[in-house]
């Protein structure tokens, strides 16, 4: 059980930022076309564990696997679709590096909460009181289904009121890894297509399998949608489910899922995305290239005849 330590703010940080992200600019060049020093340790006069939290920003993702030659260790993306993750532990501090390419979501969700904190002390003297009354708590060492520790999952219902009342509205993916997003989760699987059934849902099993990949929409801090995607061999994937909640459809957040989990396979080498589509949401596919394929289902689950099978290659 890993400890958890938080100490009071050090003016050092920004320096150890400033070092870092220097080395980081002289790595990449061009590639880097932005640089931002956030989390706590971004945040004057708050309290902090030791890391310094950094995003960058490139031109394309692979550019910032050259940053493995000065001491970086990929770590892949975690829990946040197309952000690539890495840690690095010097002599001076300890680094996390959140690379994203531009318009990712993550950019501006870190950058107004970052804003927020320096500019309402009583929020950020909020935060730090809530740091070490979960310290008090032994179990906020565990790390729930062996990702996050409890320390980090119960932050986040501070840090989603502070992305509230800082009006944030921004479009944001993740993969389901904290609590409250599997529980998003079975609600929309349950409601929009077992409840209609008359069934409980068949497929949670699905949760703990790594040829199952299950992701929800955030706008703000509010889920607003969710996808399932199975890998299949050979460089297919099929989308078993993607469902954007009632009150948030026919404003485009569909198509940006969709543009979203396409990006994501291609980025894993995954050639072809397939699909059996309902006749409501027909138009909905063929409008983003969609064409009738064979779906051709490796294990062997029976279709709807209603069903259309299609596919697009990536």
């Amino acid at each position: 059980m890993k400890h958890i330590e938080v100490v009071p703010y050090n003016p050092e940080w920004p320096k150890q930022f400033k070092r870092e992200a220097a080395q980081i600019k002289e790595v990449l060049g061009d590639h880097c076309l932005e640089i931002h020093h956030i989390g706590s340790t971004s945040i004057p006069g708050l309290a902090a564990k030791e890391d310094i939290d950094i995003l960058c920003v490139v031109d394309q993702l692979a550019s910032a696997l050259a940053l493995q030659g000065v001491g970086y260790i990929f770590k892949n993306e975690i829990n946040i679709p197309l952000r690539y993750f890495f840690s690095k532990n010097s002599d001076f501090s300890k680094v996390n590096l959140h690379v994203t390419e531009a318009e990712h979501g993550f950019i501006d969700l870190n950058l107004r909460f970052c804003d927020y904190m320096r500019h309402h002390p009583d929020s950020r003297q909020a935060y730090q009181v809530l740091k070490y009354k979960l310290l008090l708590d032994p179990t906020s060492f565990v790390r729930v289904n062996g990702r996050f520790p409890k320390y980090t999952l119960e932050k986040n219902i501070f840090i989603k009121s502070v992305l509230d009342q800082a009006g944030y509205k921004g479009i944001t993916f993740n993969f389901c890894l904290h609590y409250a997003e599997w529980e998003a989760a079975k609600q929309f699987r349950q409601t929009y297509f077992f409840d209609p059934m008359q069934i409980d849902d068949p497929y949670t099993w699905t949760f703990n399998h790594p040829e199952h990949v299950h992701l929800v929409m955030y706008r703000g801090t509010k889920i607003i949608g969710y996808a399932h995607i199975q890998l299949w061999k050979d460089g297919l994937a099929a989308l078993r489910i993607i469902v954007i909640d009632e009150e948030a459809r026919y404003q485009g957040f569909g198509t940006q899922f969709l543009v979203l989990i396409e990006k994501w396979l291609k980025l894993k080498n995954y050639n072809s995305l397939h699909i059996e589509s309902s006749e409501e949401a027909l138009l909905f596919y063929r409008k983003h290239g969609y064409k009738d394929m064979p779906f051709n289902d490796p294990d062997g689950y029976e279709s709807d005849p209603r069903d259309t099978p299609m596919g697009k290659f990536l």
